[in-house]
Parts: C-alpha cells; sequence; structure tokens
C-alpha cells in the first residue's frame, strides 16, 4: 500500500542514507588502490580485483534483495544487509593480504546493495505519483555527491590514518545506517504468499512477469542505455584529459563538473517534475544530452583541443541526465508495485551491466583528443533515445 506522505520526517534522510552509502564505501578506498600492490607486494591487475570484486557483488545480490523483500518485508533485508557490510568493512581493515581484501570487498558489496535495491523499493512503499518522482530526484543528487566526496575523503583518511581508516570509516557508518534503520523505518508488512511457494520459484516468477512488461523494459532501456554513456565518459574523459596535458592531480576538477551538473538536473526536475509532467521533463533531457555532446563534437571537429572544450559542454549531459534519471527510476518501481523489490534490483543490476559495458567499450579506439569519445556518447545517447520511443508507445499501447 502506497502512502502519499512520508510517515516520519526523517525518512528521507534516511532513506537517501541508506541508498548513498554503498556508493561512499565504494568509493572510500579508490584512493588507496594506487599503493596496495606495494604494500601487499601484488601486481595492479590483482588491485584492480578488489574494486571488480564489490561492484560484481553490489550489482548480483540486488537481483536476491529485492524480490525476498517483496515477500519478507525490507526492513528486515535491509538490516541484514547493513550487518554484513559491516563485517566485510571491519575485515578489510584487519585484512593482511590482497586475496583476503579481495573477499572482504565482496562481502562489503553484497552487504551494501540491500540499500541501494531496498531504499529505491521503500520510496515506491512510502510515495506516490510526482511525489515518488520527486523524492528519486533528491536521490539522484545525493548519488552525484558520493563519487567526489568519497574519494576526497578518503585520499584524506589514507594520508593521514593509513588505508586501514576507511575501512573502520566504513564500518562506522554501517553501524550508523542500521542504528537509523531499526530507529527510525517503518515496517511495511510483506506482501501475502502462499505457504508452499518456495522463495527461489517466486523471485524468478517476478523477474519473469517483470520481462514481460513492455513498459518496464522501456524504462529499464533508459536507464541502462544512460548510465553506459556515464561509464563512457568516465572510462575515457582521464584519457581524453591525458592527451591534451592534464595530470593525474587535475583529472577530477574536470569530471567533478559533469557529476555537479547531473545534481543541478535533479533539482531542477524535483521543482520541474509537478508542472511538465515525466514525458516533457525526459524529453528536455535527451534534448540537453544531444546539445551538450554536439556541442563537443563540433569543438573537437574544428580543431579545439582544450580540457575546457572537452569538459563544459558535458556540463549539458549532465544536467539532462539528472532530467531523465529521476523519472525512469520512479518509474521502474511502479510498474508492477508489488514488485517494487525485484524491479529496482534489475534496475541496479542493469546499471552494473551497462556501465561495465560502457566502460569496456572505451579501450576499443584509441582517443588523442576527444572525437572518438564523442562518437561513443553519440551512439548510447541515441540508444536511450530509442528506447524512451519505445516507452512511450508502449505506454500508449497500455493505456488503450
Amino acid at each position: 500500500m502506497n502512502h502519499a506522505a512520508a510517515p516520519h520526517r526523517f525518512l528521507i534522510p534516511n532513506l537517501l542514507g541508506q541508498m548513498a552509502f554503498g556508493l561512499i564505501a565504494m568509493t572510500l578506498s579508490i584512493p588507496s588502490m594506487q599503493e596496495w600492490g606495494a604494500i601487499f607486494g601484488d601486481d595492479q591487475a590483482t588491485v584492480q580485483m578488489t574494486l571488480s570484486a564489490y561492484l560484481v557483488l553490489f550489482g548480483t545480490a540486488q537481483l536476491i534483495y529485492g524480490p525476498l523483500s517483496d515477500r519478507y518485508g525490507r526492513k528486515r533485508l535491509l538490516m541484514l544487509g547493513l550487518v554484513l557490510a559491516g563485517i566485510g568493512s571491519a575485515l578489510g581493515a584487519l585484512a593482511t593480504s590482497l586475496p583476503l581484501l579481495i573477499a572482504a570487498r565482496a562481502l562489503q558489496g553484497a552487504g551494501c546493495a540491500a540499500g541501494m535495491v531496498l531504499g529505491r523499493a521503500m520510496v515506491q512503499d512510502f510515495f506516490s505519483g510526482p511525489q515518488r518522482t520527486r523524492v528519486m530526484a533528491y536521490t539522484g543528487m545525493a548519488m552525484g555527491l558520493c563519487p567526489p566526496l568519497g574519494t576526497i575523503v578518503g585520499g584524506q583518511i589514507h594520508v593521514t590514518l593509513g588505508w586501514q581508516g576507511n575501512f573502520v570509516l566504513s564500518t562506522l557508518l554501517a553501524l550508523l545506517m542500521l542504528l537509523a534503520a531499526w530507529r527510525g523505518l517503518p515496517v511495511r508488512a510483506a506482501r501475502s504468499h502462499e505457504p508452499q511457494s518456495h522463495w527461489l520459484r517466486e523471485m524468478l516468477a517476478a523477474y519473469g512477469q517483470l520481462l514481460r512488461a513492455p513498459v518496464f523494459l522501456g524504462y529499464i532501456g533508459v536507464i541502462g542505455m544512460s548510465t553506459a554513456v556515464f561509464y563512457v565518459f568516465l572510462g575515457g574523459a582521464p584519457i581524453v584529459l591525458g592527451s591534451y596535458g592534464v595530470g593525474p592531480d587535475g583529472i577530477g576538477w574536470y569530471i567533478a563538473v559533469i557529476p555537479l551538473a547531473y545534481i543541478v538536473g535533479n533539482y531542477a526536475t524535483s521543482h520541474l517534475i509537478h508542472r511538465l509532467g515525466e514525458a516533457i521533463t525526459m524529453s528536455i533531457g535527451q534534448g540537453l544530452a544531444l546539445a551538450g555532446i554536439g556541442l563537443l563534437l563540433w569543438l573537437s571537429l574544428i580543431g579545439i583541443h582544450t580540457p575546457l572544450a572537452f569538459s563544459l559542454p558535458l556540463m549539458l549531459l549532465g544536467v539532462g541526465h539528472g532530467f531523465i534519471m529521476p523519472p525512469s527510476l520512479a518509474g521502474t518501481v511502479s510498474v508492477l508495485p508489488a514488485l517494487a523489490g525485484a524491479a529496482a534490483a534489475v534496475a541496479g543490476l542493469l546499471q552494473q551491466m551497462t556501465g561495465a559495458v560502457g566502460g569496456l567499450v572505451v579501450g576499443l579506439v584509441p582517443h588523442e583528443g576527444a572525437t572518438n569519445l564523442g562518437w561513443m556518447l553519440l551512439g548510447f545517447t541515441l540508444l536511450a533515445i530509442v528506447m524512451q520511443l519505445f516507452l512511450r508507445r508502449a505506454q500508449a499501447a497500455e493505456c488503450n
């Protein structure tokens, strides 16, 4: 049952904290990765597995939390995940070898996945209509802050306290989020089910039902392709900026403008969605994304190869995605409200998978300048537009 208003005044900050925790835990230790090879006497490829292990479990575990929460309730699954995240973080601080650290990061990712997927599902549970999209916009603003905030704080902790300090902080944050979930989140009654229905059979049935819903496929298609655009940018930006003479100490400042622009877009969406509606809001976002990428390509093709000519046009892309993602994420969990947990899980996994594909294709071509990266950004953006057109057609067919 949905509720139009939050049952507790701190519900929205609580949900934002639960969803943001996973990204913070993921990025806190990224600055330490460049030294783990020397610390543990291993190669950089093995060091990269610490992040890969986190991401793989962070994505796949959402497929389990989501449908189980539809059956057994959100709060208890969320608290279980936070316990796992706290244990994984503590084990990370105590790790004496890279294999142990990889295992700790995997457990940490499996636990943190609960906050991301169940936080989204709870937005469906406790909010409705434009208010739900507005909360998703607040979520996007928080998500945009997490990567730069996590890496900046993590780097300072690494320098002052050592790399273990970031895992200690993650452990403390897990305990704080556990307390916030226990005391501050209302309990939503679990969906009634047949006692003889096995949880695995029910989970697979839930995913089958979602994948047969064209509107749901349209929403996750838009989310997936838009996420791929962002990961293409993240994967290619350091290479392009390096070709312009920007060193490691300066890359972050040019990359940060895109997440900050994304926050601006989310903020605008939270105020405009009531008046414009979902379709117009998302269309404006796609238009801004195309304009930013088109300007980037034009500047590159006429021979203007500077860091600002690369990053400033993509601010339009960031703002545009801030218009696209909140209504898309809200839509995924509203197609079949009884399966909101499973829907959020599919959306979360798809973001990880398409993001990985987007990052992978960057390495297929050279990036001396921004032209090749611009064409890649354009290609995935056009696919996102195609999926948005498919979504509108599916919605129209459903209304007829």
